[in-house]
């Protein structure tokens, strides 16, 4: 085969494909960037050509957004959510990773698949019954006031909080247990027999040997936070408490009328953390999802 024909054939069986896949995903967020810099005039304008600027971009989407609502406010409550929920739900799934997947007791491996079970109904056949539940909880809201007088915790973002690890804890405690399991036990007896703990094996020797799968973890966990809606909108429901998601849905839609450039433009912002965790950690998202998966 000539080298031309090589050529050839590489670029039909391995560039255009990818050329391809690149355009198809990419053509959102082109599409995103460039209707969140255009003025309104021009995306109202059929004339225009959509696919560039046909006028200098404007930053009057952005100014909207943090002048006229609430969106420096979404961002801090989203921000909060995801910090507190994430946290909470990784500690929660190394500890349930680690008892299911390094301690021999019956029925672990019966109780990690009942786990991750619950991962997979639907939050639309949850979101009724737990608003019943969180209805009726109260807490000390304004704890770091000195306020000891315990407050509903519906429409306040302790409910998202609260709720989120219901789901993001059996994905992470499944992936976790996968993970543990393909550590070898010789490292952990060892620390054992030398007089450590199993809180000390554990915390020293296991943990830091499963980083790639607690990175998954907690990217997972922060991105469905972080962009989580349904929760978010049923149980919030002040202006002052939302999430960036719902805030930017229901402020910036009334009735059939769109502010297109203002939503493209939170929608922008809103990407832009969960994308930037992603560049520096994607390597060991993959490779976490991957091991985990081969490994459970």
């Amino acid at each position: 085969m000539s080298k031309t024909s090589k050529l050839f054939r590489s670029f039909i069986t391995t560039y255009l494909p990818v050329i391809f896949i690149c355009v198809l995903t990419l053509f959102p967020f082109y599409w995103m960037v460039l209707t969140a810099f255009k003025e309104n005039r021009e995306l109202n304008d059929t004339v225009m050509n959509p696919f560039i600027f046909n006028m200098p971009p404007t930053w009057e989407h952005f100014d909207f957004l943090f002048v006229k609502t609430k969106y420096a406010t979404w961002i801090v409550n989203t921000l909060l959510v995801s910090i507190i929920s994430t946290t909470v739900s990784v500690l929660v799934s190394i500890m349930a990773g680690y008892s299911l997947g390094r301690l021999r007791f019956r029925g672990a491996n019966w109780l990690g698949w009942a786990i991750f079970v619950t991962y997979l109904v639907p939050p639309t056949l949850l979101f009724i019954p737990l608003t019943e539940v969180v209805s009726k909880i109260d807490l000390p809201l304004n704890i770091w006031k000195g306020d000891l007088t315990p407050q509903p915790i519906l429409n306040s973002i302790w409910s998202l909080i609260l709720v989120y690890p219901t789901f993001l804890v059996p994905f992470g405690t499944w992936l976790l247990i996968g993970y543990f399991k393909g550590i070898p036990r010789e490292l952990e007896e060892s620390a054992l027999v030398d007089g450590a703990t199993r809180i000390q094996a554990m915390t020293k020797i296991i943990v830091p040997l499963a980083l790639p799968g607690l990175l998954s973890v907690a990217i997972f966990a922060f991105t469905l936070s972080w962009n989580e809606f349904i929760y978010a909108l049923v149980f919030i429901s002040d202006v002052e408490t939302k999430t960036v998601p719902v805030g930017v849905i229901s402020e910036l839609i009334r009735g059939d009328v769109f502010f297109w450039g203002e939503l493209m433009a939170g929608a922008l912002l809103g990407s832009v953390p969960v994308a930037i965790i992603y560049s520096f950690f994607v390597d060991y998202f993959v490779s976490g999802l991957t091991a985990g998966a081969v490994k459970g």
